[in-house]
């Protein structure tokens, strides 16, 4: 799938599953949960123990985009690309990270705050804007910063929900990425898979405004 397919299809799914846990079982569970709920487009972030082997496991699957989240360097970068990543993500602008992704032919989502930051990553050839993390102003602040920055695509994530990822749509965000309000430390803890699963039914019903 090359970059502008996965464009596509993020912008027709508007959301991403991405999980932050510190055991790899439970993350493999934790995220057949969330696809069970729906979610095709995921992110397993680096430091997940094992997280290189549970983004190789997903990318054999023909209708799952997995990515790389956490990604501080060239060589997290290379690694991650090799073992199936199809996007890129990291919590800051480096644009070292963005260089590899063109080069690898997969997309790259640079962690950004404010405007400069945000149009230094689109010169820099970033894929897509991360907002992170969300700001106080809410869906009113990305919206300001689309005023004269259309051409941006943005995704905003640390502080999405199911109860606010619709005013971030309708904000101008061309997706969300769902964080802890899918994976709630809790339904992992206790191993509730059930309530990830329908978390994710809600996730994603949330962002279909149309």
């Amino acid at each position: 799938m090359n970059i502008d397919r996965f464009l596509e299809q993020l912008g027709r799914e508007k959301a991403t599953a991405i999980l932050r846990t510190h055991d790899q079982d439970k993350a493999a569970l934790a995220m057949e949960a969330a696809l069970r709920g729906g979610f095709r487009i995921i992110e397993f972030t680096l430091t997940i123990p094992g997280a290189f082997e549970l983004i190789k496991g997903i990318s054999r699957r023909a209708d799952i985009i997995v990515g790389a989240g956490t990604v501080l360097n060239t060589e997290d970068a290379e690694r991650a690309v090799d073992a199936g990543a199809r996007f890129l993500v990291s919590p800051v602008v480096d644009e070292s990270v963005i260089r590899i992704a063109s080069k690898r032919g997969v997309a790259s989502f640079p962690g950004t705050h404010t405007a400069t930051e945000m149009l230094t990553a689109h010169k820099a050839g970033a894929t897509v804007c991360k907002l992170f993390p969300c700001p106080h102003g809410g869906p009113a602040y990305l919206q300001a910063v689309l005023g004269p920055l259309p051409f941006l695509k943005i995704v905003p994530t640390h502080g999405v929900d199911h109860l606010n990822a619709g005013a971030w749509i309708a904000a101008g965000a061309f997706a969300v990425g769902y964080v802890a309000s899918l994976f709630e430390p809790g339904f992992i803890a206790d191993a509730n898979w059930d309530a990830i699963e329908q978390r994710a039914v809600e996730c994603l019903q949330a962002v279909q405004c149309d």
